[in-house]
């Protein structure tokens, strides 16, 4: 297991700050949105999210699934397609607390909890045990961007709570039920971190500069450093380039991502002329 050395523990956060930025990024999607609030008909159903590597019966079921509805019956592809979802859903509102509120939840494979569903984002929900911790350095939104100091401590936090404690379990999982290469794996994870910053600014434009920075500090880090390299062709116009290869393109009716590392440099330029002016790959 590869990890990075464990930060030094920031001061607990106010739960009405928390509240707060817990409310303010779910609005941003299904992606972003953790739930809340004690007491639910369905309390039953939600496990740690520590369980979810663990439980390889329900992942097998999973990829299963997703061969079925991509149509493929490569286990190896809707084991990545899978996987890349699941790290899109966990960077999203990780990322997004901390680039805009400078909170990081600890120890979130026991607070943080999910619960199965059969399509759609993985439903989140925080546990009223879960705690958080503030970040200290944070500017606050809207401004340029946090100091460089705040950004290495707060993505030594983001790095642990999403890789360390839950990525790093599930890729174990994954590679225990179909054969792929580890290293396509953690190019997903890298290629979910780096698409937050196409996807956040839309629904949070001031908390842009922070994401950026974190985003590109967290894919310095442990099994994500030489996955690929994060680009910016224009100002705040973010792209990955990956490494490695997704396996999309093997799936029927489908093709390459803007950031695979199987298309020409002429094409992904196009591509990013394209994604800048707003107009589809």
């Amino acid at each position: 297991m590869t990890t990075t050395p464990p930060p030094d523990a920031p001061a607990p956060a106010d739960p009405g700050a928390v509240a707060t930025a817990l409310a303010d990024v779910s609005a941003m999607g299904p992606y972003f949105a953790i739930e809340t609030g004690p007491g639910r008909d369905d309390e039953i159903l939600w496990r740690p999210l520590r369980d979810l590597p663990r439980d390889t019966e329900a992942l097998r079921a999973r990829v299963t699934d997703f061969e079925r509805r991509l149509g493929t019956p490569e286990s190896r592809v809707a084991a990545s397609i899978l996987f890349q979802g699941l790290a899109a859903r966990l960077w999203s509102p990780v990322v997004g607390v901390a680039a805009g509120h400078g909170l990081v939840p600890v120890d979130a494979s026991d607070g943080l909890l999910w619960r199965p569903a059969a399509t759609g984002p993985l439903p989140l929900r925080a546990s009223p045990a879960l705690r958080w911790a503030a970040v200290p350095g944070h500017p606050g939104p809207g401004n340029i961007g946090p100091p460089a100091a705040w950004t290495r401590r707060a993505a030594a936090l983001v790095y642990r709570t999403v890789v360390t404690e839950t990525l790093e379990p599930l890729t174990h999982a994954v590679l225990g039920i179909t054969k792929i290469a580890p290293a396509l794996l953690w190019g997903n994870a890298a290629a979910a971190l780096a698409g937050i910053l196409r996807t956040l600014p839309r629904g949070r434009p001031a908390f842009a500069a922070s994401a950026a920075g974190l985003a590109g500090e967290v894919l310095r880090l442990g099994v994500l450093a030489g996955a690929g390299r994060l680009a910016e062709p224009g100002p705040g116009a973010y792209f990955y380039v990956r490494a490695t290869c997704c396996l999309y393109y093997r799936v029927p009716g489908g093709g390459y991502c803007d950031d695979c590392a199987l298309i020409s440099e002429a094409d992904r330029a196009a591509r990013w002329t394209r994604a800048a002016a707003g107009s589809p790959s």
